[in-house]
């Protein structure tokens, strides 16, 4: 199924003839492109073109791609695909950790890459309503969440830290990511104090619906969200 004409990717990779691949098949998918080659430029790139996905590579000149993505989740929730050629564990959990959404390997199939981009976007734009009818409705306004019609009494941080998760299903967040969403002032908190929001939230969630388990953890990275 062809992407949105509106849909846009940044393809930051140096290897200029893999770059023109991943353009043209992105290109023929119904995707608008753009390309950077310089780590440097990426993140300025971002702000200017605001795309709707990343492709970003890890080994760039200039700046790698973990720093790229720290910095990005600063400020922006744009999709981010990790391209790397290291297949060492610590490399793909780090890119998770920082805050991409996907990785893939090289040497790759450039299909293989249009459908992760498909499936990254139409998961990115669904998420709402997959969640409205798994029953979980937050209201940012208010400050309000209910769980299969059931108002649930959560503190503001509880609330910070639902709404965070709730809106990137299937991102895995460190405790690191998650505080620094849900305080806003950045004060010291330990790995302990993280997992004691999320277990009264679950408790919460679970008092609401039983049969269901929304937050997961990942062992030694931390925790997504499962509509």
């Amino acid at each position: 199924m062809n992407a949105a004409p509106q849909s846009k990717i940044l393809i930051v990779e140096d290897e200029p003839t893999l770059a023109a691949i991943l353009a043209d098949y992105l290109r023929n998918a119904g995707f608008a492109t753009d390309h950077i080659a310089d780590g440097s430029q990426a993140i300025d790139a971002v702000r200017r073109l605001d795309p709707d996905l990343v492709l970003l590579d890890l080994m760039l000149p200039g700046r790698d791609g973990i720093d790229i993505c720290r910095e990005l989740r600063g400020f922006s929730e744009v999709p981010v695909m990790m391209v790397t050629a290291r297949v060492e564990e610590i490399d793909r959990l780090l890119g998770l950790q920082v805050g991409a959404d996907d990785y893939i390997c090289k040497p790759y199939s450039p299909r293989e890459v249009v459908a992760r981009v498909q499936a990254i976007l139409r998961r990115a734009g669904k998420w709402k309503e997959q969640n409205a009818k798994a029953g979980l409705e937050i209201d940012a306004q208010r400050h309000e969440a209910t769980l299969d019609g059931k108002r649930l009494d959560l503190t503001p941080v509880e609330f910070r830290l639902l709404d965070t998760l709730y809106a990137h299903p299937g991102r895995i967040f460190s405790r690191d990511q998650l505080m620094n969403h849900v305080y806003s002032d950045y004060r010291v908190v330990t790995d302990r104090t993280v997992d004691t929001h999320v277990k009264n939230l679950r408790r919460k969630l679970d008092q609401a619906s039983p049969e269901r388990e929304l937050i997961h953890s990942i062992y030694g990275i931390g925790y997504r969200f499962e509509g």
